[in-house]
């Protein structure tokens, strides 16, 4: 394609490639939502059209799952390999242990802030008191069998804080590798990084050298696969929009809006400023630099399957060096989920004034400690963060029914939410990067 003066037509930028699949599939979705049964009437049972309707659908989630399962083919491979880079070119454990203490400390405490942010809009909003007594029975039966499910999943989760640390050592580097364990991951190639600059270098640089290698060759698929980005984000999109329901939304629309609200002061106002006070970067530099990450999050509610997207927008978009990313980034996406803190203390709070149940001061402290501690190496998947929800309203003391019924309620929302959410933990994900990059770099020129 070319211009009238005959100049090559520059293309439209990823971003706004990813957003017009986003949006389209969005309204796609809702089309679908409200006429697709009389679509289904019309076509009958057997027949052509059926058969391409059938197609149609099987090609659709064909695509959708198979670009997530590229991403997360990478992902493993893109965390062990450039995390070893990172910690072994470092060849300081002073400047590891400055690095590592300033990424965990910001992380902790955004997401304590995220928390802290639901809460109040929670408490202001009251957005329990919205749903009357009828429209909360038929919810609760609606979604009683994945409630039930949740809460079985979650119980087989709990676990004492001595288990939660010793679970970060894996038993068998190979299995933890398998099963893709993010934070055993982590683990394994710290200790890796760590043990490089303990030998000496000309024994080092070989498996460096091989380390960076797989890292620049990952990052080339990665590349590859985001070229089909915008058209798995419509695919992916109009499954959920299909399936959402607009009825359920609008039973739901004062909680869902609180939690949006919440997240947007975070994505939109709490980043920006942060970032701008500690590095200088302005608003729409960080947004539009990130904008892929999160238009990808957003569309697969994974921060794990975009980890290679958000690694590269940090490190290419917004100049981070890649010691930095290679280690701040993919222990984000283990230890951060800012988004999934603050959701998870707006359904708290919801739950709680469904059932007119008054939570104190101390019960709210509660919240934000649980859910700060619960986020700690969560997989970065879809629909965690239910699972993450049902561990918080345990620690205050909630019966299995009201557990049972308060998430069987918001479940009908819940994917809508948790693409909003996952945006959100990416986006915390890249400003803690940007962050300490900068602080890196004014302690070299100090």
């Amino acid at each position: 394609m070319a211009k009238a003066d005959g100049a090559p037509r520059e293309p439209l930028a990823l971003h706004i490639r990813i957003l017009i699949g986003l949006v389209s599939g969005l309204v796609l979705g809702i089309i679908l939502n409200e006429t697709g049964d009389r679509i289904l009437a019309l076509a009958g049972k057997d027949g052509f059209v059926r058969g391409l309707i059938d197609f149609v659908v099987g090609l659709n989630g064909f695509i959708g799952d198979l670009f997530l399962r590229s991403l997360r083919f990478v992902a493993v491979p893109i965390v062990l390999f450039s995390l070893i880079v990172g910690v072994s070119s470092l060849r300081d454990l002073r400047k590891l242990g400055r690095i590592g203490g300033k990424t965990v400390g910001i992380y902790l405490a955004t997401t304590a802030l995220s928390i802290t942010v639901g809460l109040v809009l929670a408490n202001v909003a009251q957005p329990g008191s919205f749903v009357s007594e009828d429209v909360r029975n038929r919810l609760a039966a609606e979604r009683e069998v994945e409630a039930e499910t949740s809460i079985a999943v979650a119980e087989g989760k709990l676990a004492t804080g001595w288990d939660r640390l010793l679970d970060i050592v894996p038993r068998n580097p190979a299995e933890a590798l398998a099963d893709g364990n993010m934070l055993q991951i982590v683990f394994l190639a710290l200790v890796i990084g760590v043990a490089l600059t303990l030998i000496p270098e000309d024994k080092a640089d070989p498996v460096k050298r091989v380390c960076e290698g797989m890292t620049e060759v990952i990052l080339a698929l990665v590349r590859v696969v985001m070229q089909v980005a915008p058209f798995a984000v419509f695919t992916l999109l109009v499954e959920v929009m299909a399936s959402l329901g607009l009825d359920v939304l609008g039973a739901l629309l004062v909680y869902s809006g609180v939690v949006v609200t919440g997240l947007g002061i975070m994505i939109f106002l709490v980043y920006p400023t942060i970032l701008r006070l500690a590095s200088g970067i302005s608003r729409r530099r960080f947004l539009a630099g990130i904008a892929p990450a999160q238009l990808l999050a957003f569309s697969s509610s994974s921060s794990s399957a975009t980890l290679p997207v958000t690694m590269e927008c940090v490190e290419d978009r917004l100049g981070v060096s890649g010691e930095v990313t290679s280690f701040v980034i993919p222990l984000g996406a283990t230890i951060n989920m800012d988004g999934t803190a603050l959701y998870q203390g707006v359904a708290a709070l919801f739950i709680a004034q469904l059932y007119g149940i008054p939570l104190t001061m101390g019960d709210q402290l509660t919240i934000v400690l649980t859910a700060t501690l619960a986020s700690i190496g969560t997989a970065g998947v879809p629909g965690v963060g239910i699972v993450m929800l049902i561990i918080v309203l345990g620690s205050l003391g909630f019966s299995p029914e009201v557990m049972a019924s308060g998430v069987a309620i918001i479940f009908g929302v819940d994917r809508l939410l948790d693409m909003c959410r996952t945006a959100c933990n990416v986006t915390g994900d890249a400003m803690v990067a940007t962050v300490v990059g900068a602080s890196e770099q004014d302690q070299a020129t100090s």
